[in-house]
């Protein structure tokens, strides 16, 4: 996702994209717009999100290195494109169980206008995938994943719309493209001030996980308050039509300024918040992850989701390796793969996510250790090009989260 007590994780997620030149938001799909199973491809044809040619007038790398953006963040509000993740509404008398039939989500129980973090899981309880779920209303849903798993999630919805429609269920799907519906992401302690000049609604009544359905002038958006960041923010869903205005009108304040996904990556990695295929994939569970809680306690209790024998049993009895957060000292920062290493040289672990911390001045990293040394304040050291490095366990997040629960 962690943060706000492990509770609330936003893994709005940015896939394998790292960075903000052009390339980074280029996007491999095809054009599709259905209400059921259809082809998307990712390998053939390149496409762009629908602010590709803003970006490119507003100088792809945002002038400001990644620090600099990163502190803007922190300290007062950046607007994020992230119309390359991939938006799904899910409709129809059995959306909900159709959506539960593939995650550990307590659907049911979700208010209207509430969103859940959550994830696809496989047989073995790894995890596919994770996504945000946002019940619209009764029956109706909107889902958020991640890009570069598009082509997996797609094929893994529409194998189950196969076998739900064969059983008379009533699901209804619709794919959006990259290029027709754009996501904004305002991040940072001054985005609520910023946003709430353009609203007519009360943005203090909206909390962290919560979305609603508005304008912004005479653009239709719909406003989840959530974020990648640690920060309290919001992300924007817009026909691509109106990207670019909604953009612009932002913008405008003094307060924002444009964003890369490079310290979109570092503010998540502070945050504690794992990265797709990186923190955790398809060899990887919840419980081994740290992130039990999203097991929902009726889905539990039910035992009816994919991987739940694998998933419950390790509830119980333990995992073999247990993800954690590290904080270096003052040498070079430990990037993916680097081996982890007890004091005495036995290497024990991997990181999975390193890099500066620009908040905290020093190299922070997330990896895998076996439980009986995941103990915070414990010592272990870290391989950096042939190199080792004293490194202490730490609590995640690194970086307090603010996100507006209401409380």
């Amino acid at each position: 996702m962690l943060r706000f007590s492990q509770k609330f994780w936003h893994a709005a997620r940015i896939g394998e994209v790292l960075d903000g030149n052009v390339s980074s938001i280029n996007l491999a799909c095809s054009h599709l717009k259905c209400h059921r199973k259809c082809e998307y491809s990712t390998e053939t044809d390149a496409r762009k999100t629908c602010l590709y040619d803003f970006h490119v007038e507003n100088h792809v790398q945002y002038k400001d290195a990644i620090a600099v953006s990163h502190q803007h963040t922190r300290t007062s509000a950046s607007l994020f494109d992230v119309g390359h993740m991939l938006q799904t509404r899910v409709w129809g008398k059995d959306a909900g169980e159709f959506l539960e039939s593939l995650t550990t989500a307590d659907l049911k129980n979700l208010k209207s206008g509430g969103a859940s973090l959550t994830i696809f899981t496989n047989d073995n309880g790894g995890i596919l995938d994770d996504l945000i779920i946002t019940k619209d209303g009764q029956d109706r849903y909107f889902v958020v994943s991640n890009a570069g798993r598009r082509k997996e999630d797609m094929e893994l919805l529409n194998q189950r719309l196969d076998e739900f429609v064969k059983r008379g269920k009533k699901i209804q799907l619709e794919y959006l493209d990259p290029l027709d519906q754009g996501l904004l992401a305002l991040q940072g302690p001054m985005a609520a001030k910023v946003l709430q000049t353009l609203v007519k609604i009360d943005l203090t009544k909206l909390f962290f996980m919560n979305s609603v359905e508005t304008q912004i002038a005479s653009c239709n958006v719909r406003i989840t308050r959530c974020g990648y960041t640690g920060e309290d923010g919001f992300e924007i869903s817009v026909r691509g039509k109106d990207a670019r205005s909604l953009a612009g009108m932002i913008l405008q304040a003094d307060e924002v300024k444009l964003a890369g996904l490079g310290p979109r990556d570092s503010l998540r990695l502070e945050a504690g918040l794992c990265l797709y295929g990186h923190d955790i994939n398809e060899d990887t569970t919840p419980i081994e992850a740290g992130l039990a809680w999203l097991v929902a306690k009726r889905r539990r209790a039910e035992g009816n989701f994919t991987g739940a024998e694998r998933i419950l049993t390790q509830i119980k009895v333990g995992v073999m390796k247990k993800r954690v957060g590290l904080m270096l000292g003052q040498g070079p920062p430990a990037r993916e793969n680097a081996p982890i290493l007890t004091l005495e040289g036995e290497r024990v672990g991997v990181i999975t996510s390193g890099g500066p911390s620009p908040t905290l001045g020093k190299p922070i990293a997330m990896g895998y250790v076996p439980p009986d040394l995941a103990q915070n304040g414990g010592g272990v050291l870290v391989e950096v090009r042939g190199k080792t490095y004293k490194a202490t366990l730490t609590k995640m997040p690194f970086v307090k989260a603010n996100y507006f629960t209401g409380k």
